[in-house]
């Protein structure tokens, strides 16, 4: 048999460390879970897991990521196709996957306690919520144009997360008090809430055009979270890299880009231990459900990529990243033809027009 290489060795300990800790948690809750215990699991030294792992708080948040991955891997075959509809699919693949025994419950008690234990990683899920809102809306959008001019479903979106969330809170206080029809019930409705909501593009006063550039584009390759394969980000389109606490201003890079056009947004922290695994178990929970609830024509045109390791926001151009980053590139035949790296940074990129002449010369 052939030796394993250091790095699949370590590839390997560390999925051992992620089953050992699932079960840890299980059984212990986050708060009385104890590495000791969790690396006795596994026949392996404390040393050992901190070196896959940092703590046991980046440690629980990505036995959480890891969960909510593998259940977002697969689409439903007969999805609904309006607003009402899709809406209902939502909540009952949400409702569904809420946890029915103890073990599933001592496992996600310690989540919001550990969101609110400091005030970065509390704005960071603060940002994921609004991009999470903005995905749904974008497919409720390509589900049915909302009315009026700029309009947009933001606001039902928020409105379907929020009555999501309480109700996987009031599961944990308070058992048998939810009735999962009717929280079908109530998405389904929220289809027809009457709301003003209409998107406005960033003010020209509070944003700087992108500047020209022809550099090199030479990205590494990528994994797109929504849905859930590899993508290429060397094509032509948008790539803008936000911070965990500017996730928000997906939106503008979206709605600025011309249509067809690829837009990628690259996730990047200071803290990629504990607040990656974080984004990756919010949108994971979103998106699995949304790929059962919309048919495939109607999941967000956006890609989304984690960058745990800054990679490809140095490819970008961004050489220090952290929760507030805010860069863009627009992207054309291989090369970076324009750049910003100011606030509003992915409308300006996405809405990028050369002046006349100007693409001959960058080649």
């Amino acid at each position: 048999m052939a030796r394993l290489t250091r790095a699949q060795r370590q590839a390997r300990n560390r999925t051992r460390v992620l089953v050992a800790a699932g079960e840890e948690f299980a059984e212990h809750g986050f708060r009385d879970a104890k590495i000791d215990r969790i690396a006795e699991r596994v026949e392996l030294t404390r040393g050992a897991v901190y070196s896959n792992f940092p703590g046991k708080r980046a440690l629980y948040f990505s036995v959480l990521a890891e969960a909510a991955e593998r259940t977002a891997e697969t689409a439903r075959p007969d999805p609904g196709h309006t607003a009402r509809t899709a809406l209902g699919a939502l909540a009952r693949a949400w409702v569904s996957r809420l946890p029915v025994t103890d073990a599933a419950l001592r496992i996600g008690a310690g989540l919001t306690p550990e969101i609110l234990a400091d005030e970065s990683t509390r704005q960071a899920f603060s940002q994921l919520m609004r991009l999470d809102a903005v995905l749904l809306a974008l497919s409720l959008e390509a589900l049915e144009e909302p009315p009026g001019t700029g309009g947009r479903r933001v606001r039902v979106a928020e409105a379907v997360l929020t009555t999501l969330y309480g109700t996987s809170q009031m599961v944990g206080v308070a058992p048998g008090f939810v009735d999962p029809f009717t929280v079908v019930r109530a998405c389904e409705r929220l289809a027809d809430l009457d709301v003003a909501d209409a998107w406005p593009p960033p003010h020209v006063a509070h944003t700087a055009p992108a500047l020209p550039a022809d550099e090199d584009w030479s990205p590494p390759e990528a994994f797109d979270a929504i849905r859930r394969r590899a993508v290429s980000l060397a094509e032509d389109g948008t790539v803008v890299v936000l911070g965990t606490h500017r996730l928000e201003a997906v939106e503008e890079a979206v709605r600025s880009a011309p249509a067809g056009t690829a837009v990628t947004a690259v996730v990047v922290t200071d803290d990629p231990a504990v607040r990656i695994p974080l984004a990756r178990t919010a949108v994971a929970d979103l998106c699995g459900c949304l790929r059962q609830a919309f048919p495939e024509r109607a999941w967000p045109e956006l890609r989304l990529v984690y960058d745990a390791s800054g990679e490809i926001a140095a490819a970008v151009g961004v050489r220090r990243v952290g929760d507030t980053t805010e860069s863009a590139v627009r992207v054309r035949a291989g090369r970076i033809v324009a750049r910003s790296d100011a606030r509003g940074a992915g409308h300006a990129a996405a809405s990028f027009a050369p002046a006349p002449g100007a693409e001959a010369g960058c080649r």
